[in-house]
């Protein structure tokens, strides 16, 4: 299969956290659409050059790079690594994410900082490197040559729970609510460089991080409740929602975060008067 002429084709994107999951699922889909993916990962090394591997066999191209998205001097690198060999970027899918659960009574400071240094703090740092490389990209362009459309996209990957208090979880919930008004916030002040900023929230979705919920049929028929939709998400549903939201068929679109899944923020409990 190739990816000549995709929607992508001539485009560099980063997509953080690439090594499996919602990452993973999003790399392959947009190298099959013609990006060059640079393949974050944390720890996961054969992974990602898995992933690699999977968007070449599409007629794409990727490069897997290591970087702890927590870490400033890595993210540097990161981002570094990725002009110096595709030689630009226009696109950042900022998905890098993790969860460390534990009671609130009982959660640690290092709890509870793991997890907003990760899905916080990486996501401020990504958003960051990558919007000055817009700039500094957009600067370099002749007048004439320029595009009414975005110099630069952002996708930042958010969850459900950036509105849905979650109990027993509050360290993730806090991180996702507090990316919410960053993304807001950022897409506010950086509108005028033509920098297009969104978010996607998934529901549920099926993948090894809650393998332990979708694998047991008693556990999935109870999260099927909470789903008006009556299914649990994929995470090429998320990844092809993420490609919309970072084409130029999206773009006037910006600010604003598209919750995929499946009904769960209509609150099910109440379809029958509460």
């Amino acid at each position: 299969m190739s990816a000549t002429g995709g929607k992508f084709e001539n485009q560099v994107a980063i997509v953080t956290g690439a090594s499996s999951g919602l990452g993973k699922a999003c790399a392959i889909h947009m190298g099959s659409l013609g990006a060059k993916v640079v393949v974050n990962y944390h720890s996961g090394e054969e992974e990602a050059e898995e992933v690699v591997k999977e968007i070449k066999q599409r007629g794409g191209e990727g490069l897997a790079v290591q970087a702890d998205v927590s870490k400033e001097p890595e993210i540097l690198n990161l981002f570094t690594k990725t002009v110096d060999t595709f030689g630009r970027l226009d696109i950042l899918v900022s998905n890098a994410g993790l969860q460390v659960d534990a009671p609130f009574l009982e959660m640690t400071l290092e709890q509870w900082q793991k997890v907003i240094d990760v899905n916080l703090t990486g996501q401020f740092l990504c958003s960051r490197e990558a919007s000055k490389i817009f700039i500094r990209q957009s600067r370099a362009t002749a007048a004439e040559e320029r595009s009414e459309r975005a110099i630069g996209k952002i996708v930042m990957m958010s969850s459900v729970h950036d509105i849905i208090p979650w109990a027993g979880h509050i360290n993730y919930a806090a991180s996702k609510g507090g990316l919410l008004m960053l993304m807001k916030s950022i897409a506010q002040e950086l509108a005028p460089y033509k920098i297009r900023i969104n978010s996607v929230s998934p529901g549920a979705i099926k993948t090894p991080i809650n393998k332990e919920v979708w694998s047991d049929e008693s556990k999935y028929k109870e999260l099927l409740e909470l789903i008006p939709y009556q299914r649990i998400g994929t995470p090429e549903d998320v990844a092809k929602a993420v490609a919309w939201l970072a084409s130029d068929d999206s773009d006037y679109v910006h600010g604003e975060t598209l919750y995929i899944d499946g009904g769960m923020t209509l609150y099910p409990a109440f379809s029958d008067n509460g």
